[in-house]
């Protein structure tokens, strides 16, 4: 059985990303609910660098679902060409932009269910969605969240699903509304999958990871091979 932080642990965990960044948010360009709910569903399998170099032009002329619709597939597609999937997801966001017309008024809904109707938008990112733009307390876990919660402990699980539920029991209220930023971040940029660089990771000796790094890749990098002459 995977071995699991306690409640005390975690809340020690927490309060130390938060000591270190107090006001986690997205990577994503955004600038409303719908522009936040496109740039997620084109970030699948893509870098958020990625995707924001391909919506700042997109979103400059198609930045609400009436003029994602008059633009149209093809247009679209000319604009996301670089993001990887582009043609499905071209599909999906005329789509989807269709439908919070028709459906919804033009507008994003701020329920996570409806969300998920939508087409191309699944539970990662209806939880994005509504936790960014809403101010939702859900937890969206991709696979920096799901390789951080099973290597620290956190909330073990082995589906994100699992890790979800597992994250949303041991979080505490306090922690919740920037939990999914927090934890993205770290996997992004500290936990990271190759090489987590453990000695620079503010909750070392909280995490339950086995096989913790003893030098940052940056110094491993610089330290002179035995037998050579330096």
């Amino acid at each position: 059985m995977a071995r699991k932080l306690t409640k005390a642990a975690a809340a020690a965990l927490y309060d130390r990303l938060r000591a270190s960044n107090p006001a986690p948010t997205t990577e994503l360009a955004y600038k409303d609910p719908y522009t936040l709910l496109v740039a997620v569903t084109l970030s699948a399998q893509a870098t958020d660098i990625g995707v924001n170099r391909a919506t700042g032009p997109l979103f400059r002329v198609a930045d609400t679902p009436a003029k994602m619709v008059a633009l149209g597939e093809e247009k679209l597609g000319e604009y996301i060409r670089t993001i990887g999937l582009w043609r499905n997801k071209a599909k999906n966001v005329v789509a989807l932009s269709r439908m919070l017309i028709e459906e919804h008024g033009g507008e994003v809904p701020a329920d996570r269910d409806a969300l998920e109707r939508l087409p191309g938008v699944g539970r990662k990112t209806a939880n994005v969605v509504v936790n960014t733009a809403f101010g939702q307390p859900t937890i969206a876990v991709d696979t920096h969240i799901f390789r951080v919660a099973n290597r620290t402990g956190l909330a073990p699980g082995t589906t994100p699903l699992a890790v979800e539920k597992g994250l949303e029991r041991i979080t505490p209220e306090a922690f919740m509304r920037d939990a999914h930023h927090w934890l993205i971040l770290h996997g992004r940029y500290v936990c990271k999958a190759r090489t987590p660089d453990c000695p620079a990771c503010p909750i070392a000796d909280i995490c339950l990871f086995k096989h913790k790094t003893p030098t940052s890749a940056k110094a491993a990098k610089a330290t002179p091979r035995a037998g050579k002459a330096t």
